[in-house]
């Protein structure tokens, strides 16, 4: 069978970032005048007063400290809170498509390949800025790149699944070099006026080479031992924007037309099901636990982590086991587990192994067993 390695990775952060300080006075200065609007049917019992959040209670349930955006000013404007955007023209490259152009560049770079090496792209992520032409054909476009391209959604676990779509097509003989890239604007679509999430989320663009092992010409290879991939439907976590939108009566600016979760549910329902794919999967891939030298972990809260890193590895968490990025980055959706692996893999020796993995809506788990070569 055809040996598949991802050979190089790429990252696009924005410009701007913002602060759990910044968020708080932004989202504070909302829920006072929110308030103060509707003090009178509150104090009917109408409706009920908003909280304030705080630095502290962000930092407690997620370990998030700040985030990137491709917007800040209209992030952390009360009157506004979600990022500016303009629209482009049709013949102008996409928002999406840009910041996708700029990590699949940098995982190029880093893997020692050229456009013209290129056979396929797949864009996955959480969301689209459209349902069709694809991104990933205008990402095509935009490089210059032959073979095919196309976009697929599977929320938080889009990459790893990208992953396995990559992985497969390169051992099936159709493609000889892989692009899998993750433009994360998840800003777009988180809804910053709600305490429960306003800290979540922050933008990004991952990119993946997987190709034949034949044809890699950079030292620091990983080779893909198995991908595993799990769905278990689940309306815990949930975004219902779409195109049916404006033919159903409550409108596009409904509250589930945004991100929207059970989190204490996701926590107790999906932390077991990720630790129990991650040992089942790296023990047909031959590994034992011990053999495991990192766990690169979607970067969802940083409690989450700790828990599934705990039960996989049977032993207190650290950072060297799992490794941290969402401090700075906070949750990235499907490009968090590849941040953690771009940033933390280069104290590997030859042989050694780790899993990278994702999981989210859906339910979703995608697992990537990986043996550095």
């Amino acid at each position: 069978m055809q040996k598949v390695v991802i050979s190089g990775t790429g990252l696009f952060t924005p410009s701007e970032s913002v602060s759990n300080a910044e968020l708080v006075t932004s989202f504070n200065a909302y829920v006072e005048r929110y308030n103060a609007s509707y003090a009178d049917a509150i104090s009917r019992g109408e409706v009920t007063a908003l909280a304030p959040s705080s630095v502290e209670f962000i930092e407690k349930a997620s370990g998030i400290k700040s985030r990137y955006v491709i917007n800040k000013s209209g992030v952390i404007d009360p009157e506004r809170m979600y990022p500016v955007i303009p629209e482009r023209a049709n013949d102008e490259l996409g928002i999406q498509a840009e910041i996708g152009v700029a990590a699949v560049r940098d995982a190029l770079a880093n893997a020692g390949k050229t456009v013209a090496d290129i056979d396929g792209i797949i864009v996955a992520c959480s969301n689209m800025q459209r349902a069709y032409p694809a991104v990933a054909i205008e990402i095509q476009q935009a490089l210059g790149a032959g073979g095919f391209a196309y976009d697929m959604n599977v929320a938080c676990s889009s990459a790893t699944f990208g992953l396995q779509a990559a992985v497969d097509a390169v051992r099936g003989g159709s493609a000889r070099c892989m692009i899998v890239v993750s433009p994360e604007i998840t800003s777009a679509h988180l809804e910053w006026r709600d305490r429960d999430c306003h800290f979540i989320f922050g933008d990004v663009a991952t990119a993946i080479v997987v190709e034949a092992a034949d044809t890699c010409q950079v030292d620091g290879a990983f080779e893909v031992l198995g991908t595993r991939l799990h769905t278990q439907f689940s309306s815990a976590i949930r975004n219902n924007f779409g195109f049916l939108n404006r033919c159903d009566a409550s409108g596009v600016d409904a509250r589930d037309k945004l991100f929207k979760q059970e989190g204490r549910k996701v926590f107790k329902e999906v932390c077991p099901m990720v630790a129990e794919q991650i040992l089942a999967h790296s023990g047909d891939c031959g590994l034992s636990v011990p053999d495991l030298k990192r766990l690169w972990l979607h970067q969802a809260n940083l409690s989450m982590n700790e828990l599934i890193a705990k039960r996989v590895l049977g032993r207190e968490f650290n950072r060297t086991d799992a490794p941290v990025i969402l401090d700075e980055f906070a949750n990235t959706s499907s490009a968090g587990s590849i941040i953690a692996f771009h940033r933390h893999r280069e104290d590997f020796a030859v042989g050694d192994a780790g899993v990278i993995c994702s999981f989210g809506a859906g339910y979703s788990i995608g697992s990537v067993v990986v043996r550095r070569c």
